[in-house]
């Protein structure tokens, strides 16, 4: 499409994409309720198993003194989202295999198919069975996100892909913030009297359903006609760079002053900007950076995950907060950090470093664990000062979404192959596992899995031994894992 780059075709469909993926969110536990109330006549039915099965968990934990089936349903809401990370985590490295394969837009077409289909389902699901069955669908076929950071990959210099990958952060940030309210807005809304007049039974909320639909369905043809194949693309840049030499007689390199190069060891041409050149590391030693970036982020979002979906429990618990106050600290933490990745991080990282700058987040993080850990310890006496510890936290926790999977996942892009056959024009690899497709898969996977237990394992330390005690655990936990990422932030040795 004229006029359009890659980047931007890829950042406009993150974000009819993320779009679509936050309308839903915050409409779990009203889905639950609305099903609940509809099955409650079926004791043997899935949802009236699952509720007791979930009663039983929770009662493991905590045993509210009023109202546990309000409990129960926003637990239920969040094993949800977990069941949709742990497929995530099950399906991602096989699609980042596929892209290398057969190309990354035949594979994101694809799996754009299985969203719709999920949107689809989703209207026409009466019973919470069908609903499930939608998230699962949606969880085996999200792609987008990984193969948008494939993508950006393949198109991108070493000097210029923390920038845009950037890009995949700010469409998060934008996305959270308007998202679900939009989606909230719209599940208050009828449906239009000829979709109910034919007597066909839709879900409560088929208009937020309708438009995520209508979202995934432009999605879709926007990529057909405007995304072209990338795989392979990255072929000609080195060679078209090569000896190009900036104002001070140097070339441009990413923030950790390293340069790509092929296995063989031959430079392509990048030097770092203190007019030093640097080979990339062999084969082995880049799979076991990228080891340790995958366990980082697993360790990373299981803590962060943990802390995101119990907030609204703090706020709920000591603040009595309703849906709506809720709702504007976690947009607040969206605007910041949309801010920050656009003013700051974009700008910062190649300079910096991606070891430096997830390091920061993570600290900042750290912080953020530490002013939520002093929160239930002020509100009773000081509940002036515990908000402000909790808007300090907020601060923090948009700093750290702004900085840390932005800059471990661009990290590990530059770890991957960048070489190309000379002959076939595709992708050369040095190692299977270095293969762009594969190995930023396999990174996003256990990602997800953090995200798929961090909620699980944060709620049951809660209750069971409260949000101070489980806060400055986690806060000693995240500065271990920032005192961890120490060895990535060290600016590799660099040979004249």
């Amino acid at each position: 499409m004229a006029g359009f780059s890659v980047e931007r075709i890829v950042f406009l469909s993150l974000v009819l994409d993320l779009f679509a993926f936050t309308i839903p969110l915050p409409l779990f536990p009203r889905i639950i309720e609305w099903y609940a109330k509809r099955e409650s006549s079926d004791p043997t039915g899935f949802l009236s198993r699952t509720l007791v099965a979930v009663s039983a968990l929770r009662s493991l934990f905590y045993n509210p003194g009023s109202n546990p089936q309000k409990w129960d349903v926003v637990l239920l809401g969040g094993l949800m989202g977990s069941v949709f990370s742990a497929l995530q985590w099950f399906v991602s490295p096989y699609i980042g295999s596929l892209s290398d394969k057969y190309g990354r837009k035949r594979i994101l077409l694809l799996t754009m198919i299985g969203n719709v289909l999920s949107a689809v389902v989703w209207v026409q699901s009466t019973s919470f069975a069908s609903y499930m069955l939608s998230r699962v669908i949606g969880g085996l076929s999200e792609g987008n996100v990984q193969l948008a950071i494939a993508i950006l990959s393949d198109i991108t210099t070493a000097a210029n892909r923390s920038k845009a990958l950037a890009h995949v952060g700010i469409a998060f940030a934008i996305c959270f913030c308007i998202g679900p309210p939009i989606g909230a807005y719209f599940a208050s809304r009828p449906l239009p009297s000829s979709f109910t007049a034919s007597g066909f039974e839709l879900n409560v909320y088929a208009m937020p359903a309708i438009l995520t639909l209508v979202l995934l369905v432009l999605e879709t043809i926007f990529l057909i006609v405007a995304l072209p194949e990338t795989r392979g693309k990255r072929a000609q840049a080195p060679e078209k760079q090569n000896g190009k030499a900036n104002g001070n007689g140097t070339t441009a390199a990413n923030g950790n002053g390293s340069v790509v190069t092929n296995g063989n060891g031959k430079a392509n041409g990048k030097e770092n900007g203190n007019g030093t050149h640097q080979t990339v590391a062999p084969a082995a030693e880049r799979l076991r950076l990228l080891a340790t970036l995958r366990r980082l982020h697993f360790l990373f979002l299981g803590l962060f995950s943990g802390v995101e979906f119990t907030l609204t429990f703090l706020t709920f618990d000591l603040f009595d907060w309703n849906n709506k106050q809720n709702g504007a600290l976690i947009g607040s933490i969206g605007i910041i950090s949309a801010l920050l990745q656009g003013g700051y991080v974009r700008r910062a990282m190649s300079k910096v470093g991606e070891g430096v700058m997830a390091r920061r987040g993570a600290s900042s993080c750290a912080l953020g664990l530490a002013f939520l850990a002093l929160v239930p310890l002020f509100v009773t006496n000081y509940t002036t000062t515990a908000v402000w510890f909790l808007r300090a936290a907020c601060v923090c926790q948009a700093f750290t979404s702004a900085t840390v999977v932005n800059a471990l996942t661009s990290y590990a892009s530059l770890q991957c192959d960048d070489g190309v056959d000379e002959d076939t024009g595709k992708a050369k690899e040095e190692h299977p596992d270095l293969a762009k497709g594969k190995a930023l898969g396999r990174f996003r996977s256990s990602g997800q899995l953090g995200r798929a237990i961090g909620p699980l394992l944060a709620c049951a330390s809660y209750w069971t031994f409260g949000p101070a005690l489980t806060y400055a655990v986690s806060a000693s936990a995240m500065f271990l894992l920032s005192s961890r990422m120490r060895s990535i932030a060290r600016k590799p040795a660099v040979s004249n």
